[in-house]
């Protein structure tokens, strides 16, 4: 089965193990087309990493209009087609992008059964040419992937009604090793609180910070990532008098995110809804359940999905309550210990790339119409 993947969040080093786990599976013969970089508009670019390319090829294709999710395009990417010949035309992109119809238009010329992904989770009407492009990936589609739940229910609202698969984001577990908790059960050092993520204001790091401002006892805070809030936010811990409690990291590698988790107790994800957007899944909380590191999220979108009955659950853009959560995870050092270790489990059981691997070739099997097909 020849099967070429367009995918620019693969420019994401530990992002590259779904391509290993895919193309580890008997029979599979996978190429993996990525820009040299991507471009967020208020959080910078991540370069391409090279972290997790064996058994596949990765093609590093030019790309125009980088960083502009709609109308960005491969120019060689029809040249690409040609060569590899796919059967199946996994693009990683949303229905209404360019970028997804023009592959859809190559694979309709090769012959290659298509598949969308989608993680819009707001319903929004687009203007042409978006809508032209939606309605001409609809058509052709043999299949979606659809990132959650909100996100089936807004596809079938735009009246996509073909084979669609709800898939998550996931991780390699072995990239995340579990930390491990004092023999003693005391604490070495302050109890940590980390927010890794983009600084924009719907992650909710402010928020973070206004709680951070009503906690007791011995406590800090790390704050990984960057982006265009990050002034605001340092302007915000001087003015609630928490400068020397919160440290401030620039957006680090995807290699060095489990070595930023090990040194956390605790890890906050507020995110905020929006009338254009709310969470669509928030990988962090995954990566620190396999790091055994405890999670407090919002209840925007899809965190409490992901999160479960293995991390504590707040309502969004309300300090008090995350505070409290933050509170209860500081004083309670053995019920910190429980929730770690089952956040583990629930990541190994249900978001490891080897079980999304097998997913993707139940799909692929059902596009081509082969005996057995199935997620």
């Amino acid at each position: 089965m020849r099967v070429l993947l367009l995918h620019k969040a693969l420019v994401n080093g530990a992002y590259q193990k779904k391509a290993e786990a895919l193309a580890a599976i008997p029979g599979v013969e996978l190429t993996v087309v990525v820009p040299p970089s991507w471009k967020e508009a208020r959080s910078g670019v991540q370069p391409l990493e090279r972290a997790h390319t064996a058994g596949y090829e990765l093609v590093v294709a030019p790309i125009w209009f980088n960083g502009h999710h709609h109308v960005h395009r491969y120019p060689t990417l029809g040249a690409i087609v040609r060569r590899v010949r796919p059967e199946i035309f996994h693009v990683d992109e949303e229905p209404f992008n360019l970028a997804t119809a023009e592959a859809f238009w190559h694979a309709r010329r090769a012959g290659a059964r298509a598949l969308f992904v989608t993680w819009a989770t707001v319903y929004r009407d687009y203007p042409p040419p978006f809508s032209l492009f939606e309605c001409y990936t609809h058509r052709h589609a043999a299949a979606a992937i659809v990132g959650n739940a909100d996100a089936l229910a807004v596809l079938r609202r735009r009246g996509y009604a073909g084979p669609t698969t709800i898939v998550p984001l996931a991780i390699d577990p072995d990239l995340y090793p579990p930390r491990d908790f004092p023999a003693n059960g005391e604490r070495i050092g302050p109890f940590t609180i980390g927010f890794l993520g983009r600084l924009v204001r719907e992650k909710g790091a402010h928020i973070l910070l206004d709680a951070a401002a009503r906690l007791r006892g011995d406590w800090r805070a790390l704050i990984v990532g960057g982006g265009v809030e990050e002034a605001n936010l340092r302007a915000r811990a001087a003015q609630l008098g928490l400068a020397g409690r919160i440290e401030f990291v620039p957006l680090v590698p995807s290699s060095e995110v489990p070595g930023w988790l090990a040194r956390l107790d605790a890890l906050a994800v507020p995110s905020l809804t929006t009338p254009t957007w709310k969470e669509q899944f928030g990988r962090v909380i995954i990566e620190a359940m396999a790091a055994r590191v405890p999670v407090v999220g919002s209840d925007s979108g899809e965190i409490p999905r992901v999160i479960g009955d293995v991390g504590l659950v707040v309502p969004e853009g309300d300090p008090a309550a995350l505070a409290a959560a933050l509170q209860g995870l500081l004083d309670d050092e053995p019920r910190r210990r429980a929730l770690a270790m089952a956040g583990r489990e629930h990541a190994l059981a249900h978001f490891t790339w080897a079980g999304v691997a097998r997913q993707y070739h139940g799909i692929y099997r059902g596009m081509l119409g082969m005996e057995g097909a199935g997620g």
